[in-house]
């Protein structure tokens, strides 16, 4: 990546650097051998103070290729289905989304768009090559196309687009959000973006979450800043999930200001950011999250080098263990410690990737019933936010193992 995205005009400043890393944590594979041949790159993270926004200065975007073999749904989990559900609840009621026509870029197995559109007889078409039609959901109101989103779909109506978890994969989100703002025209047309929360990953030295697939990585202040540069008024800006995703509703500016529906309560499943965000960030603001910035990359090393003698304790002690999750976070952390025969194995309950291999270090993903049989002395969890429902699953499958968050 040549050019500096969102605010070309700052300075960059370099935090880590990652050898050689799986450039798909959600591709998975259908042997040992395969995941541990598969395609890598580097990372080489840099922040901009001047808005905000991390990057990778050395993603290829020749690397990427998003196929049917790209699985990253996260709507088996009761969590997950939790949070989905309650978004789409306040979506449908803020903006009345009733008998009306909604898009959504990147639509994935088709989870949240069938959502929407079945709450209030919406109309949806959902655009994403990963999409399988055996394998997805159907609905009888909703079209799938197998394709990107690009400029020859942009004819197609839509009261609301929706984007989750893409925009952070777009090696050029301001081209991206500029061909966004063309398809609205001048439509009355609201804007919903979901991506993960990079204030919440610097702040909290969530190290997992760099993986080489998300080419950007944006902070509240960055994700606003996108909209306003191309063509959007801001109509609000919330971290969700625990913090860990950061929304942002948006109209065109010609539309004067004010989403359909106003820009009144915010959607059950949020809580609202700072309101100064509305308005051009603080200097203030940025001091400070240019302070984190250079205490994550400390903050990496420092926890990746305690997890690789955790972990070599543990094995000289003869104790096997297993990861839950081969989600990105899981798929980072087993590369990021070079994980071998101490990780016995990786959990999912998305039963689309069971039976395949985790890329790069290649365990074998399992069901969590499977856990009786391995009999792990640990559970390595990627996110605490699941806790709770992975020790029920555990003492369902009558597993007593210690529960270790990464």
């Amino acid at each position: 990546m040549n050019n500096i995205p969102v605010c070309p005009e700052s300075e960059v400043i370099p935090l880590i650097e990652m050898k050689q890393v799986p450039v798909h944590c959600n591709v998975l594979w259908p042997s040992r051998e395969a995941a541990r041949n598969a395609p890598r790159g580097d990372i080489h993270l840099g922040y901009l103070p001047g808005c905000g926004h991390t990057y990778n200065l050395a993603f290829d975007p020749s690397l990427m290729e998003y196929t049917q073999e790209y699985e990253n749904s996260l709507h088996f989990s009761p969590r997950f289905q939790e949070y989905a559900t309650a978004l789409a609840d306040g979506l449908v009621e803020k903006y009345d989304l009733r008998d009306k026509d909604i898009v959504e870029i990147g639509a994935g197995k088709g989870d949240f768009l069938i959502m929407l559109c079945a709450l209030q007889g919406n109309r949806g078409w959902g655009y994403d090559p990963s999409y399988v039609p055996d394998e997805g959901y159907t609905a009888p109101n909703v079209t799938f196309v197998q394709d990107f989103y690009t400029e020859k779909y942009i004819d197609q109506p839509a009261y609301l687009i929706v984007c989750r978890h893409v925009l952070e994969h777009i090696p050029d989100p301001d081209a991206f959000i500029s061909q966004v703002r063309r398809a609205v025209g001048q439509q009355h047309a609201v804007v919903f973006f979901e991506v993960p929360n990079s204030l919440w990953t610097l702040r909290r030295g969530g190290i997992w979450d760099v993986i080489y697939e998300h080419c950007s990585f944006f902070s509240p202040f960055s994700l606003a800043h996108l909209f306003r540069r191309h063509g959007f008024d801001v109509l609000a800006v919330n971290e969700v999930f625990g913090g860990q995703f950061v929304t942002i509703e948006a109209v065109p500016a010609e539309a004067g200001g004010q989403g359909s529906g106003g820009a009144g309560e915010q959607p059950s499943a949020t809580t609202s950011f700072s309101p100064a965000l509305l308005s051009p960030f603080s200097p203030a603001d940025l001091d400070a999250l240019t302070a984190d910035a250079y205490a994550f990359a400390e903050s990496y090393r420092a926890k990746r080098q305690e997890w690789q003698e955790r972990l070599a304790t543990l094995a000289a002690t003869g104790q096997r263990g297993v990861v839950w999750g081969a989600g990105s976070k899981g798929v980072t952390f087993l590369n990021a410690m070079a994980a071998g025969d101490e990780i016995a194995a990786v959990v999912d309950i998305n039963p689309r990737k069971q039976g395949k291999y985790v890329a790069g270090t290649g365990q074998r993903i399992v069901a969590p019933a499977e856990l009786a049989e391995l009999r792990p002395d640990f559970v390595i969890i990627m996110n605490a936010n699941y806790r709770e429902e992975i020790g029920r699953m555990l003492a369902e499958v009558g597993v007593d193992a210690q529960i270790m968050v990464a």
